[in-house]
């Protein structure tokens, strides 16, 4: 593909002459000859300082946002945009040819989009999925490393699923990936907005900056599924100018409204007013935020054209999603639920549903992030306190921060309310420990690490699969 193909629809400042690419690429030591290099400026690094070694090593021109005066350079205004319009030309614009769902907020963006993907499926679409735990095309399942994928990833992936003749593809939307342009060049035929709440406040640095990354999908939709039930969602509503359709766990004020709410250890049924359809819902997952994010899929995928009858049928298929409220099969006396719930929301609303059907004493076990949003964790402390019996605090991910401190962090919210604890900043150990001290009809929630098979240390990454854990200390095989 020739650079002028590539740079259509970027307007740039440079007029260069035209040439051959092969590839393309942000990262300097991936330079080949042919390539066309985009220089980003990072949290840590400027890919600027590398520009002029990557057209040393080949790159047919190097794509900047800073005049470098180099003589093969293309002058854009964002090469974060850029790479994402130009990452798309590259691969033949496949999220043109497929329908984008797309899925944003603080929580519930995993399930939502599995949710989708079986409504979609139970509708007889052929569905790919880009998130968290993994990515699918279709029945095929490949690896996640982000949320949302790097440009050239993501279109890679939407260009394969092209190939495998999928007519929907259902993506987690970051906040980090609307902020660096992740998603540039693509429309989304419906985007969901669930909740906004604490979060990655290291990295926005506060609500607002936070909100404004997230506001920056409904500029690139045609539908805005809306929750009525969150403040930003009101907020969100009353700035759009696309159309918008809302849900809600109880106000009629809402276009969809979950009605007659029924919660137990294996599930939630409720009924879903449509307009002047009603329909009952029964599906796998326990809990109000469950039902929330039932409601966003639903909606969604009727927003997408989708009949009323088939997404309760499709809902009703639900398997569950991994690390989400997941009931891990000990044949104890007790119950082990893992859930990837990391923020203060997310705990909330995991340890108010575990209660709704907990039989006896609540047990959390729960860390939180290193390198991270420091002013969250005595609020997850605290949290954790109010909604436990007894608290066993521990690592989650420290990375290079001391897990000690982190623990000292957590410990003034924790202390707060006198529930009983326990500090152990081995998580492994953390874990044998509650299990070899579980009391029946206890219920035990491992909380922040869900579906992740690995921990983040400050020598590197080691596995750690919770489930596996778990089932190996009590000698169970699967």
């Amino acid at each position: 593909m020739t650079l002028s193909q590539l740079r259509l629809g970027v307007s740039c400042k440079d007029d260069i002459k035209d040439c051959e690419i092969t590839g393309i690429t942000s990262d300097s030591r991936q330079v080949e000859k042919g390539s066309l290099f985009f220089a980003m400026p990072g949290l840590k690094f400027d890919g600027h300082d590398h520009a002029a070694a990557a057209l040393k090593a080949g790159a047919c021109a190097v794509v900047v946002q800073r005049d470098l005066k180099l003589e093969n350079q293309v002058l854009v205004a964002d090469t974060r945009e850029a790479y994402g319009i130009m990452c798309g030309n590259f691969f033949g614009n496949p999220a043109r040819k497929l329908k984008l769902m797309g899925v944003t907020g603080t929580n519930g963006k995993t399930t939502i989009t599995y949710l989708m993907k079986q409504i979609l499926e139970c509708a007889g679409k052929r569905v790919g999925l880009i998130g968290t735990i993994h990515n699918e095309i279709a029945d095929m399942v490949l690896p996640a490393k982000y949320t949302t994928p790097d440009a050239q990833q993501l279109h890679a992936m939407l260009a394969r699923m092209v190939a495998a003749g999928c007519e929907y593809a259902v993506m987690e939307v970051s906040s980090h990936a609307l902020d660096q342009h992740r998603v540039a060049g693509c429309h989304f035929e419906t985007a969901a907005f669930t909740n906004l709440t604490q979060d990655h406040l290291d990295y926005h640095h506060d609500m607002e900056r936070y909100y404004a990354c997230k506001r920056r999908l409904f500029d690139v939709c045609g539908t805005a599924v809306i929750n009525l039930d969150d403040e930003y969602g009101r907020r969100l509503q009353g700035e759009l100018d696309c159309k918008t359709i809302t849900y809600s766990c109880g106000s009629d004020q809402a276009d969809y409204t979950a009605h007659n709410i029924k919660f137990g250890s294996t599930g939630s049924r409720f009924a879903l007013l449509a307009g002047e359809r009603l329909a009952r819902v029964d599906f796998c997952m326990p809990g109000m935020f469950s039902v929330a994010n039932a409601l966003a899929a639903a909606v969604s995928c009727m927003a997408a054209g989708i009949d009323l009858d088939v997404v309760v049928e499709g809902l009703a298929k639900c398997t569950g999603v991994s690390g989400r409220v997941e009931i891990l099969p000990t044949g104890t006396p007790y119950t082990v639920i893992r859930d990837y719930a990391h923020s203060p929301d997310g705990l909330k609303n995991v340890l108010e549903t575990v209660r709704e059907f907990a039989p006896a004493r609540v047990v959390t076990l729960f860390g939180c992030a290193g390198n991270r949003d420091r002013a969250k964790r005595p609020i997850m402390g605290e949290i954790v306190a109010r909604l436990s019996d007894f608290v066993i605090l521990t690592s989650d991910n420290p990375r290079d921060e001391s897990p000690q401190r982190i623990i000292e962090d957590v410990l003034p919210g924790l202390k707060g309310h006198g529930t009983p604890y326990k500090v152990d900043a081995d998580r492994y150990g953390a874990i044998k420990w509650a299990l070899e001290n579980a009391r029946d009809d206890d219920t035990l929630v491992l909380a922040g690490k869900g579906h992740e098979d690995y921990q983040v240390l400050d020598f590197g990454t080691v596995h750690f699969d919770e489930r596996e854990i778990v089932l190996e200390m009590l000698g169970i095989k699967e």
